[in-house]
């Protein structure tokens, strides 16, 4: 793993990013974008200039509609702050072998550092991927069932798989995991924190929280020279990414497209230039990671940022 240096991230004045609407052309936003867009208004406001801050706020609307590559969601249930009604269950075996691998693509939950405090999400959860990486509080409700225990507090799990549907069942006998409901399927440990396992299914409440990680946000580059696939993982905050930007130093920004999971990709070839990406999580937190990658880099590198999300939500 390889441990990137700090640079200066160059910022696009509200002044150019007029000019290249006016040329037809589509602006990629980087974070520091924002931040200049949005301390311009405060400026103009403190002048009174109204004219002038009507202006900067329809170009913010229009050059945040059009430059995202994912629309940021934080209205659905798995966006739920309030502690929210669902139900879990347990898989993977007692010794949470089952749990390593899944939907989103973490591989081996000790190498990424998810271990087994780890949650499989029902199709109305995972919304199609973009809850990978998202980290629950969940308790057990003592009143409804005899298998919780009464003692026994809440736990915190991060989003890192899918848990189907079994059309074959219904939802409220077997097909535990059909829309529209929601369903933590947990590891055999983390279930058993909070309930006795011949329980089988419990009544909980849920919640999002943040995500509290050790060290920088971290990225596995695979491909070929032509295609840029990048798992990002370690996130904190937020803990899912929903849409992510890249460039190298020769370049301007690419949008990159959701592959699967919390996988990425990029139909561009970078070799031989310093990589930099730009986040943006779950609740819309955005940050910027210049030159994560040195231009020596090669497929099947990671690389760990030097930096992370902190704000949440």
């Amino acid at each position: 793993m390889y441990k990137s240096s700090p640079s200066v991230s160059e910022i696009t004045t509200p002044r150019i990013l007029t000019s290249q609407l006016l040329q037809g052309r589509v602006p990629l936003i980087s974070c520091e974008d924002r931040v200049v867009l949005l301390l311009a208004r405060r400026k103009m406001a403190t002048r009174s200039d109204a004219c002038r801050m009507f202006r900067v706020d329809i170009l913010m609307s229009i050059i945040l509609l059009i430059s995202s590559s994912a629309v940021v969601k934080a209205d659905g249930p798995f966006a739920a702050l309030t502690w929210t009604d669902s139900h879990a269950t347990f898989y993977g075996g007692t010794d949470a072998s089952g749990t390593m691998g899944g939907a989103c693509g973490y591989g081996n939950m000790y190498n990424t550092g998810y271990g087994l405090n780890t949650a499989a999400l029902s199709t109305t959860l995972f919304n199609e991927g973009l809850s990978c990486g998202a980290c629950f509080e969940l308790q057990c409700k003592v009143a409804e069932s005899r298998w919780c225990y009464a003692d026994g507090g809440s736990i915190t799990v991060t989003a890192t798989n899918l848990c189907p549907p079994n059309w074959d069942k219904p939802s409220d006998n077997g097909g535990w995991c059909n829309p529209p409901r929601t369903h933590f399927d947990l590891a055999y440990p983390m279930f058993t924190k909070m309930a006795q396992a011949v329980g089988g299914i419990i009544p909980v409440q849920y919640r999002r929280v943040s995500c509290i990680k050790s060290g920088g946000v971290r990225f596995t580059l695979n491909g070929n020279p032509w295609f840029n696939l990048v798992l990002i993982y370690n996130v904190g905050g937020d803990g899912n990414v929903v849409s992510v930007q890249m460039k190298g130093s020769q370049t301007s920004w690419f949008a990159m497209s959701h592959n699967w999971g919390q996988n990425w990709h990029l139909s561009q070839k970078l070799q031989g230039q310093a990589l930099s990406f730009q986040l943006t999580t779950g609740y819309g937190n955005c940050l910027s990671f210049n030159n994560v990658a040195s231009s020596d880099w090669s497929f099947g590198q990671t690389w760990e940022a030097d930096s992370n999300f902190n704000t949440f939500p």
